[in-house]
């Protein structure tokens, strides 16, 4: 079950990746159109009119799902902005309860989140609505990025309270005390 989540949350990271260098591709793609257009215009006196269709809103919808993807991975190997101020100060022994119950706090909103993320794509689907631009894009489409991605943290979070439960050292610890052997 261990290497199952592990690759759930690596694929999650992965996805979020290809997002960022889709935004990247796009962006990149419309500066060589302007480009081109400028020399045109400088040679010829018109521009020639490159332009990616809707390409600020699909880098919109890509930076959304690069965002949610990337929750759970960075969550589950410790590069999550977490404040350790409280943790830190706590007796030893203590710590394992503000862990578990931050993991559960954790999980019940994010899936509390996750449901109605999952009820707004439902209900885009539902009545078909499309994206504003200059390509109709079904809404529906950029907005499972965002339940799935939230799911993923959703199921992040309720591993990572199992292992706290269990009197294991939670994930996002280990890949700490990792990096901290590394320096």
């Amino acid at each position: 079950m261990r290497q199952l989540l592990d690759r759930l949350y690596a694929v999650s990271g992965a996805i979020a990746a290809l997002f960022i260098v889709a935004i990247c591709a796009i962006v990149l793609l419309q500066v060589g159109f302007n480009l081109v257009d400028r020399i045109a215009q400088l040679v010829t006196g018109r521009a020639i009119g490159l332009v990616v269709p809707s390409y600020a809103e699909f880098a919109g919808f890509f930076l959304a799902a690069a965002s949610f993807f990337a929750l759970a991975d960075t969550l589950s190997s410790g590069n999550h902005i977490r404040v350790n101020l409280v943790i830190q100060r706590v007796p030893e022994r203590q710590r394992p309860l503000i862990e578990a119950w931050s993991c559960l706090l954790g999980a019940l909103v994010s899936g509390y989140f996750t449901f109605w993320a999952g009820n707004l794509v439902w209900e885009s689907f539902e009545f078909g609505d499309l994206s504003p631009g200059i390509i109709a894009v079904p809404l529906w489409l950029p907005q499972l990025s965002m339940a799935l991605g939230l799911l993923c943290l959703t199921i992040c979070f309720i591993d990572l309270f199992v292992q706290v439960c269990r009197g294991e050292q939670p994930s996002y610890r280990t890949h700490e005390e990792t990096l901290a052997g590394e320096e």
